[in-house]
């Protein structure tokens, strides 16, 4: 074949493919108009109807399923709900209760962490047994130096502790008229969550600090206090202002510093001081030697004041300055103190008990307990 054949072949091959290829992108074109009507009709329809999120027309159904058992104690929608592991408001539990919806339970355990002094600076664990166990090893292993060619003697061995958290029910029965359930102005989730809050952070608080773990937390102030220079695993170690019932009127500011050097420099990174008010009254009142105050506020809304430059947590639980009180703590909570808790919150609707009210009894289990005892110490208001 001649070159001339070899072209014209090319030619006619390439004359073919634009042909297709021009056929192709009308028929794209085509497609790409159609659907862009269909979407412009569709658009169209939607706007005469409001806008809702998805989200929002997700928890609609469980939002009303609520709304309804508790202005009226209809449950009949919220035993029809499908039991999805989203939507944790329809878990029917064996007691009659059911389990708040995502939003409202956010609400109260927000108001718990921005609240809750001890809660905003512990640890906090969610767990879905009875009980939390924390492994503590609080030895050390043994060490030694020897050479390439000498033997190497067998060393100490750590030991490990177990402390297990005990969850304990915490329960709120708020009550509200039926003339005002029925009145579809009330914002009923708003109010519940609200006074079941303020109930919740008020208990925890005091149970955190002084609770007897008899139904309750163990609050980390009823362990024994020793003196810090004869401190043992399973006690806190205090320091002692020198003064009955109040700091050193010479020197006020050293109980303060000996308190923070008590701790271990690798808890000091991250602690924090906890007093009441009263107590923070007192204290913000000291000057160093030049005349500045040792307490500074904090450089922005929120931020904590601090004391020698670590923050201080306002609990209304601590003690008062007195003689030999535990007034002021110091220390890693994060470390030092743990609750457990499990994420669930339950109500149950009683409208016989108080009649002509109603009564909303709300539960939820919490524990905590002090699980390292190396990471806090007390300031002691005596002579030693």
């Amino acid at each position: 074949m001649t070159h001339e054949a070899h072209a014209g072949q090319d030619a006619n091959a390439l004359t073919g493919f634009l042909t297709e290829f021009k056929s192709f992108q009308m028929e794209l074109k085509a497609r790409m108009t159609e659907q862009e009507e269909r979407v412009a009709a569709l658009g169209r329809k939607s706007a005469h109807r409001p806008a809702l999120s998805g989200a929002a027309e997700a928890v609609a159904p469980h939002r009303k399923a609520l709304d309804a058992y508790l202005r009226a104690g209809d449950d009949g929608a919220l035993r029809a709900l499908p039991l999805e592991g989203k939507a944790l408001s329809t878990g029917i539990l064996a007691d009659g209760g059911y389990l708040v919806d995502p939003q409202t339970s956010d609400r109260i355990q927000g108001v718990l962490r921005a609240a809750s002094s001890i809660r905003s600076v512990a640890t906090v664990a969610e767990v879905d047994a009875g009980v939390y166990d924390v492994l503590v090893d609080h030895t050390d292993i043994g060490a030694g130096w020897t050479s390439e060619t000498g033997s190497l003697a067998e060393t100490g061995t750590p030991q490990i502790d177990r402390i297990s958290i005990t969850l304990h029910e915490l329960s709120a029965s708020p009550k509200a008229s039926q003339r005002l359930l029925d009145d579809s102005a009330f914002d009923i989730e708003g109010w519940l969550a609200a006074r079941i809050a303020d109930r919740f952070i008020r208990a925890e608080n005091a149970a955190f600090v002084s609770g007897n773990g008899v139904d309750k937390p163990t609050g980390f102030l009823t362990y024994t206090a020793v003196p810090n220079d004869g401190w043992a695993w399973g006690s806190l170690g205090y320091v002692a202002t020198g003064t009955a019932g109040d700091f050193s009127a010479a020197d006020p500011s050293d109980a303060i510093v000996d308190l923070i050097y008590a701790l271990g420099a690798e808890y000091r990174v991250n602690a924090v001081f906890v007093m009441n008010s009263k107590t923070a009254g007192a204290v913000r009142k000291m000057k160093d030697a030049d005349g500045r105050f040792l307490w500074a506020e904090g450089l922005s809304s929120g931020q904590p004041a601090r004391l020698m430059g670590y923050p201080v947590v306002i609990s209304e639980d601590m003690p008062d300055i007195a003689l030999n009180a535990m007034a002021i703590a110091f220390g890693d909570f994060g470390a030092g103190y743990t609750i457990a808790e499990r994420p669930d919150l339950r109500i149950m609707r009683d409208p016989f008990s108080a009649k002509p009210h109603v009564l909303f009894y709300a539960s939820k289990r919490v524990g905590g307990d002090v699980t390292d005892f190396a990471a806090i110490k007390l300031l002691k208001f005596g002579t030693s």
